[in-house]
């Protein structure tokens, strides 16, 4: 039978993490704050790090019952962006600031598991939305998800439709960490035959002096526009936007889609304006934006040589922006690079770019797997 009206105050047992300032380190035991959590996962891309010693401190010998984290807690985001559940892994080790709270599900009242989704639900985020006003930063206190509603269904019902939902996950991450695989093989070829200079037929190839050092014979020194010509993207302001399925590339990636491309694929992006340094290899036709940088051409290159000698470049270092981050193209498309034959980057692109072929076809999975879990999720939540 279904349960009375809960909220996560009686179902669950609420905290937060440590309000103390604590000294950074180098390495030692991660220490995440509010945006560390996205989409259901740790995001690792800037993290921090505390002493061992200071870990103990505040953390593993606390006071408090719901400082430390737990394996089935679930950590929330309450600072910024509100409202990131992040259920707590076995593997998992680290300590959070206060911009976090940890929600610990009473076993006889609620799953860990399916609390996750139903934070993630409609009637939960819906509700979230209402208590934080409506905004889409801000704070929300403790006290204010104590009153957020919980789960009401049975015990066993929560655990099937947990069941359920999970196996899409567990998807997921399989797909992403085969993807990953394929990628740092990609990466792994580039730099054994352009790098180390390891190619197929190496031991038979004469090397010469050149500007770079020793390079083999039939290589050249050229310049970085000889291998691609950067571009700047193309205005699209979003009331002019038609619904489609063409991906539209700002300088932080993908920002919204259209019903039209300006550029077919496949293709390299980078940032102009605003967020410089991330590259991305784009396989199908896509529409760059005025604050991306795009490869209008590939004068003695395959797309695959240029993406990666693009993404070996430390383009923030060519920041020429003052108050936004600014990338101009003229500043590095005379920076000297090896141009290797043509017929051996033709067999690059078939090698790497069968990996990333396959990548391809892993991502566009999990963008089916999301979607279906996503239509899943609140039909299985209410009761």
């Amino acid at each position: 039978m279904i349960l009375e009206s809960q909220t996560i105050g009686k179902s669950c047992e609420v905290g937060d993490g440590t309000h103390s300032k604590i000294e950074r380190e180098d390495s030692g035991v991660l220490y995440l704050t509010c945006r560390n959590f996205k989409d259901g996962r740790v995001d690792y891309s800037k993290v921090y790090y505390i002493s061992e010693k200071n870990f103990t401190k505040y953390f593993k010998n606390g006071k408090k019952a719901l400082i430390c984290p737990q394996p089935g807690d679930l950590v929330f985001s309450i600072i910024g962006t509100i409202g990131e559940p992040y259920l707590v892994r076995d593997t998992d080790r680290f300590g959070i600031s206060s911009s976090v709270a940890i929600v610990r599900s009473k076993p006889e009242n609620v799953d860990p598991m399916f609390l996750y989704y139903w934070m993630r639900g409609p009637k939960f985020q819906s509700a979230l939305f209402a208590t934080k006003g409506g905004v889409a930063q801000g704070y929300v206190s403790l006290e204010m998800i104590k009153s957020l509603p919980a789960p009401t269904l049975p015990l066993p019902t929560q655990r099937k439709i947990a069941g359920i939902l999970s196996a899409y996950d567990d998807l997921i991450e399989n797909n992403l960490r085969r993807i990953k695989i394929l990628e740092e093989m990609a990466q792994s070829l580039y730099r054994e035959w352009f790098v180390h200079l390891r190619f197929p037929g190496h031991d038979s190839v004469q090397f010469i002096d050149s500007e770079l050092g020793q390079i083999p014979n039939g290589w050249e020194v050229g310049k970085l526009e000889d291998v691609l010509v950067l571009q700047r993207g193309f205005d699209l302001p979003k009331a002019e936007r038609a619904a489609g399925d063409i991906p539209i590339y700002a300088a932080s990636g993908i920002t919204g889609y259209h019903s039209e491309s300006k550029v077919k694929g496949p293709g390299i992006v980078t940032g102009r304006s605003g967020t410089i340094g991330q590259v991305v290899y784009i396989h199908e036709d896509f529409w760059p934006l005025n604050t991306a940088l795009w490869v209008k051409a590939f004068p003695r290159s395959e797309p695959l040589y240029a993406y990666f000698v693009l993404s070996s470049i430390d383009l923030k270092g060519f920041n020429s922006g003052a108050a936004v981050p600014t990338l101009n193209r003229n500043d590095i498309h005379s920076l000297q690079t090896l141009i290797p034959p043509i017929a051996l980057q033709s067999r690059f692109q078939e090698c790497a770019g069968a990996m990333l072929a396959q990548a391809r076809i892993l991502t566009l999975s999990i963008q089916n797997l999301r979607r279906t879990r996503d239509l899943l999720l609140p039909q299985l939540l209410t009761p």
